[in-house]
């Protein structure tokens, strides 16, 4: 299983009053990774959806393990998992680069589906994730 990263750096208007990046944020920041994961294989979200094929999330798991704050810069990995014939998974972390610490472990499943709600994933798409 090959795993993809993008960087990030902690934004002050992410943080609550706590001085500690917010939980929904981290929502985003593993958005944001998936979507460039999928560009980076040749899968353009925006063109899919044009398509009038869209990539949903069907279920988020996530475990919070320790905290970011302000200008804290970090990875968001990215991981792809078969999990049906009709979903996928991803798997991702954060991790703090100051120290490597696994600040977020979450896994993400998704389906695609067609303009009538059915499910309609790519041909070839997991064997492109997978590569």
């Amino acid at each position: 299983m090959s795993v993809f990263s993008v960087e990030f750096k902690v934004r002050d208007y992410e943080c609550d009053m706590q001085g500690i990046v917010n939980n929904g944020v981290y929502f985003n920041y593993l958005e944001h990774a998936r979507h460039e994961f999928l560009l980076a294989k040749g899968i353009d979200f925006a063109e899919l959806a044009r398509d009038k094929i869209n990539l949903v999330v069907v279920r988020s798991e996530m475990d919070y393990k320790a905290s970011l704050t302000s200008g804290d810069q970090f990875a968001v990995t990215v991981a792809f998992e078969p999990v049906s014939r009709v979903r996928f998974g991803f798997r991702q972390q954060v991790v703090r680069a100051s120290d490597g610490k696994v600040v977020l472990e979450g896994l993400v499943i998704g389906t695609a589906i067609n303009e009538r709600g059915r499910p309609a994933i790519p041909e070839g798409f997991a064997e492109r994730l997978l590569a």
